[in-house]
């Protein structure tokens, strides 16, 4: 249900990627990682804690048999497999010291065609049920709840229903909301709720104009063509219409059974408890079997290969024959592989493209046949795995040349095998990422349960993807013993170089593909409206009215009470504190965190680049990524990396920007993160200075590469998240600190790396020199900040390597802060692109306004975002989604839509909003919900490292706990007065704001119509 954006691994609260195997647990920002690590507890603390077990007497009682119970050492949890003897349900209660628990239902749910039930109904029962009959339990549980994660996932034969919190009392309250809308929706008994999930249909023309989604799905269409792989479970645009509600219904009581469930429980809650809740849902079903059309039947594979041609939208203008797409994607299996197999799989997967040292990618990028990767390497989260690789931004007369260079390589990489240093570096990445289990702010129960889901939902053993020890000792043993040769060289061989189940993706640009899809889908409406009666007319509009005044209807007060809450007695009245010792290393500050992190080093060291000159600004990312992606005098970049990864778990350097609440000038740095076992720690700081001091930007036609990946990348963004293109352009607009963000990730930077792709070539020289002088004006110790998390004892320890590493850098002052007095001028902007939705913002300078913060603000945004804008932008405007963001530092208050049909439309409803405040009726439960809901997200679950990164944040922005603390009581007594107060504050924006949309040419051309001459238009692809 949520949206999943690309986001950088390696930053606190990314969400991970998860594989049912062991392929990306989460390794993270493609750089190689680990301190050579040998077997399980060599360097890793495996903390005995004691678990909580289950009461098999009351399990027997409830109507639960143990089918299987193990000890994951992996995971240090307990946990015990079960069947509900009535109805055939399996549960898998896994009990461990983990507070942050996780409960998740997953039904088989393969469709048969392209109508996107499986997706329509996944949105569908969450919007109210048997006992909890409100239009949307699931928006009063946003809003008042202290979840750490509340979603619903739709693959291509399964779907998913994961809650988590660290509250019990919360937790269980969870739970209970999402059994009875699983189990006893009104969706299927309202045929209002079935009429208004235009939400899927627009959120899926969203993802079809996107490239790179348009060839996956192709891709995957086409290598499963003979199962249910080969229509899409979320929906084709061209065929959601043609759904029924018989047949929504019908799916709902075929798939939507216990009989058909896996049921998973995580966490330091009582495990009898877990199935005393369950007993009263399942004991409510008759027995049944599990429907034989939930089974996935395997692809078999073809004896030929198969070529295809597809078309995706482009923008006009510029070479469209070097804006083609290629790629190979092979079936690797008939039938599901034995883990030993998927984890071999998955190391072959980093070694040929996990780094940019890795020898497929590098063959790639390196070729000047294209501009970026395309394809995701191993993919194993469906019933048989695949393969995919291939390059964008490929001329017409280099389509064959790619297909040929990825056979090459591979065949060359099969008869020569891997570089030793590439395989110990690969090695010791995935097992670095495997014992440290970081998944940031995704729960790692969540990540624990779609790993077992992969296996479990096939009918095969839960447990086994939980325990990599086994076949990771026995993979690293064949490897000592027989060389990685013997081990990958076959695997290549057999899976890909004479695997005939291959098929060949050419994605062909057409700039009038948008324009025609976007008629075709009018066309259809306008005979579906011409064949209609005048009765029939009149009925549609009758019921459209009741649609649309049930959807503006408030739920009845009784209604709301339905659904369970907590009240102000359970939350803390005071922030978590991150402990936080401040000292200095040789004249440097330096930031300590004395906490548990399984003897791994977590650590940044951030530069202030405020001294650098404006017109290098846009050059940082790229200065960024050359430290990380170019060689020394004494070692290749291929060497280097291959040292990071085998030595540390991981470098990464990212400028990061943030406005500073009453302060004029913004905090602007770039961060140099690593992480390491704590003996390596030493290793950590030298690779640091090395990649810092001693890489040379001399590399020509890498950097050619860096600047078409880079470019490549923001054409993906724009596609997939303009919402966030156009925070970034209003922001600009409105503050410092907004507009050197945008200058290094926004429509600024596109054009810049759009005209610096030339400059490359002509003007090298200037470029290099340019990269030096960033790096001259920032390397400086009187202008760094150290910040480490770790135990006491790692902490003292590393002192030593920290202070040898500070000793090294240049001593010498900054140069004066430079001028960057420079806004985007404040008019209203459409960036035009291929696409057949929109994404609408408007925003201003509440500060500017006059406003003085009170942290009654975060409420009330958040409010917003989960009624008024939820409401009127998504329910009835049906965009996939609306949102309300107050950025406190800077004062610039947000509204932005998410894959929106509309857009003066949408812009109306922001306007209004000050209105919807001075209207609003609100009781003392509701009120209490909108608060407990922001303490939510002002409390976010952290891990260690995480909690160690936010820590430095507030330090960098100025942030107290004595300010979080204040703040917090603010939160804590928002009165309804505050709300109504906020109304004046708020139309600010509606009287000076400013407007960008992300928007297609066609929408953007009828704003103007409606509105001479309302957006600015600018063309961006």
């Amino acid at each position: 249900m949520g949206r999943d954006k690309g986001v950088d691994p390696f930053q606190a609260g990314a969400r991970p990627v998860c594989t049912s195997g062991f392929r990306k647990v989460e390794v993270e920002s493609k750089q190689s990682r680990n301190c050579e690590i040998v077997a399980r507890g060599e360097g890793w603390l495996w903390e005995l804690v004691e678990i909580a077990g289950v009461n098999y007497e009351v399990a027997e009682k409830l109507g639960f048999e143990k089918v299987s119970e193990q000890f994951i050492g992996e995971c240090k949890s307990k946990a015990v497999l079960f069947k509900h003897k009535k109805t055939g349900a399996e549960v898998m209660s896994v009990s461990n010291d983990d507070e942050n628990k996780v409960f998740g239902i997953v039904f088989r749910t393969p469709p048969k065609d392209s109508t996107g039930i499986p997706h329509i109904l996944e949105h569908s029962v969450l919007c109210g049920s048997r006992k909890y009959p409100l239009k949307e339990p699931f928006v009063e549980l946003l809003k008042g709840s202290l979840q750490t994660f509340l979603n619903a996932f739709t693959y291509p034969d399964r779907t998913c229903y994961p809650v988590a919190s660290t509250n019990t009392k919360d937790f269980y309250n969870l739970v209970d909301v999402y059994l009875d809308a699983v189990f006893f929706p009104k969706c299927i008994e309202d045929f209002q709720t079935f009429q208004q999930e235009g939400v899927v249909f627009n959120e899926m023309k969203g993802v079809y104009s996107q490239p790179d989604n348009i060839l996956e799905r192709t891709a995957k269409q086409a290598l499963f063509r003979d199962n249910t792989y080969g229509v899409d479970s979320g929906g084709d645009p061209k065929v959601i219409p043609k759904l029924t509600f018989e047949e929504f219904k019908e799916f709902h009581r075929k798939y939507y059974h216990p009989s058909n469930a896996r049921i998973w429980f995580y966490g330091d809650d009582d495990p009898s408890e877990r199935l005393w809740i369950l007993s009263e849902y399942l004991d409510m079903f008759d027995a049944s079997t599990a429907p034989e059309e939930s089974k996935v039947g395997p692809q078999k594979l073809f004896a030929e290969p198969v070529r295809i041609v597809e078309k995706y939208p482009v923008g006009e203008g510029g070479n469209l024959k070097k804006k083609h797409m290629v790629s190979h994607n092979w079936l690797l299996s008939d039938k599901p592989l034995d883990l030993q197999t998927e984890l071999e799989l998955g190391f072959l997967d980093h070694l040929l493209l996990g780094t940019p040292a890795s020898p497929l990618r590098k063959a790639l990028l390196e070729s000047s046949l294209g501009d970026a990767i395309v394809g995701g390497g191993v993919d194993d989260e469906l019933l048989q795995p695949q393969f995919g690789i291939g390059l964008k931004g490929v001329s017409e007369d280099n389509i064959l040349k790619v297909e040929e260079l990825i056979m090459s390589t591979l065949q060359k990489l099969s008869e020569e095998g891997f570089d030793k240093d590439a395989v110990e570096a690969s090695i010791n990445t995935i097992e670095f990422s495997l014992r440290e289990n970081n998944t940031g702010s995704f729960p790692r129960g969540l990540s624990l349960m779609l790993r077992s889901i992969g296996k479990w939902i096939y009918d095969m053993d839960p447990f086994e993807p939980l325990k990599y020890e086994k076949p990771l000792m026995a993979l690293k043993a064949r490897i000592a013993e027989e060389g990685s040769k013997a081990v990958f060289s076959p695997l290549i061989e057999k899976f890909i170089l004479n695997n005939p189940h291959r098929v060949t993706i050419e994605m062909q640009p057409d700039p009038e593909k948008a324009s025609r899809d976007e008629a075709a889908e009018k066309e259809i409406l306008e005979k579906v409206k011409a064949s209609m009666t005048e009765e029939d007319l009149a009925e549609l509009a009758r019921a459209t009215r009741e649609l649309k005044v049930k959807q503006e209807t408030p739920d009845p007060p009784e209604a709301l009470r339905t659904v369970p809450s907590l009240s102000l007695h359970d939350i803390p009245k005071e922030p978590i504190r991150v402990p936080t010792e401040i000292g200095d290393i040789n004249g440097v500050k330096v930031l300590q965190h004395d906490l548990f992190t399984n003897d791994v080093l977590y650590s940044e060291v951030a530069f202030d680049m405020s001294s650098l000159k404006q017109e290098l600004l846009p050059l940082v990312p790229l200065f960024c990524q050359s430290l990380l992606e170019m060689g020394t005098e004494d070692l290749t970049f291929v060497q280097l990396n291959q040292l990071i990864g085998r030595k540390t778990g991981g470098i990464s350097v990212y400028p990061f920007t943030s406005s500073v609440q009453g302060r004029e000038d913004p905090c602007s740095h770039i961060i140099v993160r690593g992480k390491s076992m704590a003996g390596c720690a030493e290793d950590l700081f030298n690779l640091m200075n090395c990649v810092l001091q001693e890489v040379q930007f001399t590399d020509q036609q890498r950097f050619k590469q860096f600047v078409s990946q880079s470019k490549a990348r923001m054409e993906d963004e724009l596609r997939g998240s303009g919402d966030e293109i156009a925070r970034a352009r209003m922001n600009a607009k409105l503050n410092m600190a907004g507009w050197i963000s945008e200058q290094m990730g926004g429509i600024s930077y596109l054009e810049f790396l759009q005209a610096l792709e030339e400059k490359v070539d002509n003007d090298w020289d200037a470029i290099s020199s340019s990269l030096e002088e960033i790096r001259k004006s920032i390397l400086s110790r009187k202008g760094c900040l150290v910040n480490m998390t770790a135990d006491r004892k790692t902490l003292t320890d590393t002192k030593k390597f920290v202070s040898k590493f500070l000793d090294l850098l240049p001593s010498n002052s900054p140069v004066e802060r430079a001028s960057w007095n420079a806004r985007l001028p404040p008019n209203n902007e459409a960036v035009v692109i291929p696409t057949q939705v929109n994404y609408v913002g408007k925003a201003a300078n509440l500060y500017d306004a006059g406003y003085q913060l009170d942290g009654s603000a975060y409420v009330i945004s958040k409010h917003i975002s989960n009624t008024w804008l939820w409401d009127r932008v998504r329910v009835s405007g049906g965009a996939y989604g609306g949102f309300c963001d107050f950025d406190t530092h800077s004062g610039v208050l947000s509204f932005l839509s998410y894959r929106d049909p509309n857009l003066l439309k949408t812009l109306d409803v922001y306007d209004a909003t000050g209105d919807f405040l001075r209207e609003l009726e609100m009781d003392d439960d509701t009120l209490t919900k909108a608060i407990i809901g922001t303490i939510s997200d002002v409390d976010a679950y952290q891990l260690p490292d995480a909690k160690g990164y936010s820590s430095l944040l507030r330090y960098l922005q100025g942030i107290t706990d004595e300010e979080r603390q204040r703040r917090r009581e603010e939160i804590l007594s928002t009165s309804l007065k505050d709300f109504k107060e906020f109304a004046d504050v708020i139309d600010a924006v509606k009287d000076k704001g400013v407007r960008v949309a992300v928007a297609s040419p066609d929408n953007v051309e009828a704003a103007n119509k409606e509105r001479s001459n309302f957006f600015q238009v600018k063309k961006a692809l």
